[in-house]
């Protein structure tokens, strides 16, 4: 942050923390010299919730941040809640800092008689009362033209550069788990300075995926699989059972948002190959799902700096996912 910016932004900034990840909506407060302000959630006998939040917001902006982890559904109508309470309470500006946003998933109608949700959920968030949303690394970029109101679309691209780039990659290749995602793994490559391949993916269902081929160079190579999230390993483990026909001599695996439902972390801790596992804490992974081998980058100031630009009435570009690649596309 630059000199003398605290003191303005904790004048004019309200921080808000829903109760899905309340450590990163922390990180960030103290990355801006603010404080997290109270809020209170309850649920009433008959399942319904009750929010308030605890510090007047007239004539503020404020900061709203939610996750969308389990229970998701909860997490959501807490949010909401929460950008309509600071709305009838005249907020001048509502900020919906939202991590992981994990319906981007559901961004098309590929079946008849389904919903598109990832809209339905953008719309609820302009009708609630957000002025301004921000998040990182949707599934799918399209969703971003989803919202109604200003979005920004963040990416963890700086962190994994730095920590990936501090060790010996003479022999890595960067490889997307499918064609879709070959965009963001090459510009992960070109900033690496290695080449970049994609798996031939075909899902079969939630859980397990067919990998027909590699395109790309990787026979020998250290390979460097990133995706944008991981959810029960089922691309993962099928991904890494074809590039072990291809010799490889060791995989890393990372991804900006690290859900590890179900079976992930048993399917994970048995190849043998993996010799890293890196995330962010777009979500909140407790001590119990942490393997060994994970590490945890923190986001937190490419939110916190998103925030303070947008206060400042500064440029936000190089913090977006998909822009152009700058010399300098790091947190201030």
């Amino acid at each position: 942050m630059q000199p003398g910016d605290s003191a303005s932004l904790s004048s004019l900034l309200r921080i808000f923390s829903g109760t899905s990840h309340p450590e990163l909506a922390k990180e960030i407060a103290e990355y801006l010299g603010c404080r997290l302000c109270w809020r209170q959630t309850e649920r009433f006998s008959n399942d319904n919730l009750f929010v308030h939040l605890g510090e007047s917001v007239r004539g503020k902006e404020v900061v709203i941040i939610q996750s969308f982890t389990p229970d998701v559904s909860d997490n959501i109508l807490e949010l909401l809640m929460m950008l309509d309470t600071a709305r009838s309470a005249s907020a001048k500006t509502i900020h919906a800092v939202i991590p992981y946003y994990s319906y981007a998933r559901s961004d098309k109608k590929d079946q008849p008689r389904i919903s598109i949700a990832g809209r339905l959920i953008a719309d609820l968030l302009s009708t609630a009362g957000a002025n301004h949303v921000m998040t990182m690394t949707l599934h799918s970029p399209q969703v971003h033209g989803f919202f109604s109101v200003p979005t920004d679309h963040l990416t963890a691209h700086p962190v994994f550069v730095r920590h990936l780039q501090c060790r010996d990659l003479s022999n890595s290749v960067v490889v997307a788990p499918d064609i879709g995602h070959a965009k963001r793994a090459a510009k992960l490559a070109k900033a690496l300075g290695v080449p970049v391949a994609a798996g031939d993916k075909e899902r079969l269902t939630d859980e397990h995926v067919r990998i027909a081929g590699i395109i790309g160079d990787i026979a020998g190579k250290d390979c460097i699989i990133f995706d944008d999230e991981v959810a029960t390993g089922g691309s993962v483990v099928a991904l890494i059972d074809t590039l072990r026909r291809h010799n490889v001599r060791r995989v890393t695996l990372a991804c900006t948002h690290g859900i590890f439902s179900g079976p992930a972390l048993e399917r994970l801790a048995a190849i043998p190959e993996l010799d890293e596992i890196v995330t962010t804490n777009t979500v909140p992974i407790p001590p119990e799902k942490r393997l060994p081998n994970m590490t945890v980058l923190s986001v937190a100031s490419i939110f916190g700096e998103a925030i303070r630009r947008n206060i400042l009435g500064q440029s936000v570009g190089q913090l977006f996912a998909f822009w152009p690649d700058s010399d300098d596309c790091s947190p201030d």
